[in-house]
């Protein structure tokens, strides 16, 4: 044979084997990482090829699926009563992908997910059929909150204590995530995107801010602990007027100084007293304070199975003396969630325990078996029960004597606090309204947080829990009257 011939066959032979050896390397072990890769569109029209599984609120399913009728996807996402549980569920795109438990189950509700599959489905290679998400959340309680907050912009956030259950997470303005379900709502989504996706924001879930007075709960509770008040009627002593320690700067308290003078830390809750916690935290310190808050969530990010993403934060740098005085009446650079707000109230009216809040009870197959339970919640102590206990007490004269009226159920007892929070430069915002209540009747518990965003109301009305407090009633009302 002529050698450049042979030459020439050996480097063809040479060739072919390398090509072999490539083939054999993508579908032997490239397979599946390209088959599961974001960007492999056929795992998108795999997705919309069969109608989606449900999430289950009571029963009943607020999700979809509808025909198209087009090339690409035969089905979309269809939603019912889409703004009111759009914190809820999110949206799932054909064109913008997946949010909340639209997303963290993704594979689940579109039949992707090993655990689906049947034996008939492994030997075919096939999409197994779709699973659910059942819900926790209580329709009642859900739709209570969406409608008091209608006319007001902000959001809520119940929890039942004693199971962990989120029973309504409620944002207004909301969004149909039904509008950006398809392959051609670029129009839509660029509505929605405006303004930094303002109108999609989770407003009780990933948006902490400032939560004022409410957070003087947790300032309480750390006092307590730690053994700096131990009779909640004894008198504190702590002055007011009351110049903020390492300042020159006085700190005023909306009751007036001769009503907050010295007073107990009962009279000071229910006047929202700041003198008070603001030298409790002082004399308790960075640590302590910081301790009692993380034991009750802050600077964790909390699963529901959601993330939070963005932790309700206390300072972890170090702060000066007048700064932690600040943060004692939740202001500094203290930052909380409506859902963060609810699992303080909710450890207080557990008798000091908080159960792992949660927005799934099960996710099943189509056929209803069980791929995951939340039926046994994380539980930890985070104060002790005579802690809770002096704290409900106190919060009980918050809501028959002070600003926590509105907020009464009757037949049931109820226990809050109100708070406002400044914002802006120089306070050049409206200030925050929050509300965060217990209620207990016939067995039954509730925990309510509550913020108000957009308030043009006097800032003694707001303190007095005239925005927030009525939102919680209701959604107490609905939970303990059934």
């Amino acid at each position: 044979m002529n050698k450049t011939i042979r030459r020439a066959s050996v480097f063809c032979l040479l060739l072919v084997l390398a090509l072999l050896v490539r083939v054999t390397w993508v579908q032997a072990y490239q397979g599946q990482a390209l088959a599961d890769n974001e960007h492999n569109r056929r795992n998108l029209l795999g997705q919309y090829e069969n109608p989606l599984g449900n999430i289950i609120v009571g029963g009943e399913a607020i999700t979809g699926s509808v025909k198209t009728g087009g090339k690409d996807f035969a089905y979309k996402r269809t939603y019912a009563d889409g703004p009111l549980y759009a914190p809820i569920t999110g949206f799932s795109s054909q064109a913008f992908g997946t949010t909340m438990l639209e997303g963290v189950y993704k594979k689940v509700l579109n039949g992707s997910d090993d655990r689906l599959k049947t034996v008939m489905d492994l030997l075919l290679n096939k999409r197994a059929s779709p699973g659910n998400v059942v819900t926790t959340i209580d329709k009642d309680v859900q739709k209570a909150a969406w409608d008091a907050l209608q006319g007001k912009q902000g959001s809520a956030v119940a929890i039942d204590p004693k199971t962990g259950e989120i029973l309504a997470m409620v944002n207004n303005p909301s969004f149909d995530p039904g509008r950006i379900a398809g392959a051609n709502d670029k129009e839509a989504w660029e509505e929605l995107s405006a303004d930094n996706g303002k109108a999609m924001e989770n407003v009780a879930l990933r948006k902490p801010q400032a939560p004022g007075s409410t957070f003087k709960l947790v300032t309480l509770a750390a006092a307590i602990e730690n053994g700096l008040v131990t009779d909640v009627d004894a008198p504190t002593g702590i002055p007011d007027p009351y110049t903020i320690p390492g300042t020159r700067t006085l700190l005023p308290s909306e009751a007036g100084s001769a009503a907050c003078n010295g007073v107990s830390a009962r009279v000071a809750m229910r006047l929202s007293c700041n003198n008070v916690f603001a030298e409790l935290a002082s004399k308790l310190g960075q640590d302590k304070m910081r301790a009692m808050a993380e034991k009750l969530g802050f600077n964790t990010n909390t699963e529901i199975p959601v993330t939070t993403r963005v932790p309700s934060k206390y300072p972890s740098a170090k702060m000066s003396v007048d700064q932690v005085a600040q943060t004692g009446i939740g202001q500094f650079d203290v930052q909380a969630t409506p859902l963060q707000m609810a699992m303080v109230t909710a450890a207080i009216e557990n008798d000091g325990k908080l159960v792992a809040p949660h927005s799934v009870s099960e996710v099943t197959d189509a056929g209803g078996s069980v791929l995951e339970s939340f039926k046994n919640p994380k539980t930890q102590q985070a104060m002790n029960a005579k802690t809770a206990l002096m704290l409900r007490d106190v919060m009980k004269t918050v809501a028959t004597e002070g600003g926590g009226k509105p907020a009464q159920v009757s037949g049931a007892e109820v226990g809050g606090k109100t708070g406002t929070a400044q914002r802006g430069v120089k306070n050049n915002l409206p200030p925050l309204a929050w509300f965060t209540s217990y209620g207990k009747a016939k067995g039954k518990q509730i925990a309510v947080a509550v913020v108000i965003e957009n308030s043009d109301t006097d800032r003694s009305e707001i303190g007095g829990g005239r925005l927030a407090a009525p939102v919680a009633q209701k959604m107490m009302q609905a939970w303990l009257k059934k």
